[in-house]
């Protein structure tokens, strides 16, 4: 996860459509708590951070460095001030490294900086070279769950592809049934050296 993570995003539903905004760097800390929050459920996150006490805080940190780096150079949209949120990085061109990325990566994950970046190659051996945009993060409150907030975050980035594929990687078997009905194809799946899965999907352009 640590260049794109999980993602337990909510079962498609029906309701009026929420209000989406454009998150920026001020809200960098509260949508990486949201996010390891939504996380903390996933077989990955507890390979990744053994330690339930440290969990959550160290999973925090380790967000935390992505959602910065998508301030400046992606899009963060969040739905009612966070129970819901959506990172997305445009890969059209080159994207840089965030800055001091493997010492802030250290700092963050500490004696587990390892398994980090373990899924860090992974990541990296499955991502596809095509122009494309790719989804980071889809994370949905617990207490929101099954309203339709996952839904309506994609549908809002996909209205803005212009005809570009996108792409992410699924981390349970339920997010990628929701990014099946919204036109994502599934490619051969990975696995941390525990087995936890994760799902490569790619939904084509038009």
């Amino acid at each position: 996860m640590s260049t794109d993570r999980p993602d337990p995003a909510d079962r498609a539903g029906t309701q009026d459509a929420p209000a989406i905004r454009r998150a920026g760097a001020e809200d960098a800390a509260l949508v990486a708590e949201l996010i390891a929050t939504a996380f903390a459920p996933l077989d990955a996150v507890g390979y990744l951070v053994p330690d339930p006490t440290r969990r959550h805080e160290i999973m925090t940190a380790d967000f935390r460095i992505l959602v910065d780096h998508a301030a400046e150079h992606g899009e963060i949209h969040v739905i009612d001030d966070g129970p819901a949120v959506a990172v997305w990085f445009p890969r059209t061109t080159p994207l840089p490294e965030p800055p001091g990325y493997d010492s802030r990566l250290t700092e963050a994950t500490g004696p587990w900086a390892e398994r980090f970046r373990v899924l860090d190659a992974l990541f990296d051996k499955h991502h596809p070279a095509e122009p494309h945009h790719h989804l980071a993060f889809l994370a949905v409150h617990p207490a929101r769950q099954g309203r339709g907030l996952g839904s309506a975050l994609l549908r809002h980035h996909h209205a803005r592809l212009a005809g570009l594929p996108a792409y992410l990687e699924a981390s349970s078997r339920r997010s990628r049934d929701l990014y099946l009905r919204h036109g994502y194809r599934p490619r051969q799946p990975f696995a941390l050296p525990d087995g936890s899965l994760f799902w490569p999907m790619w939904r084509p352009g038009t």
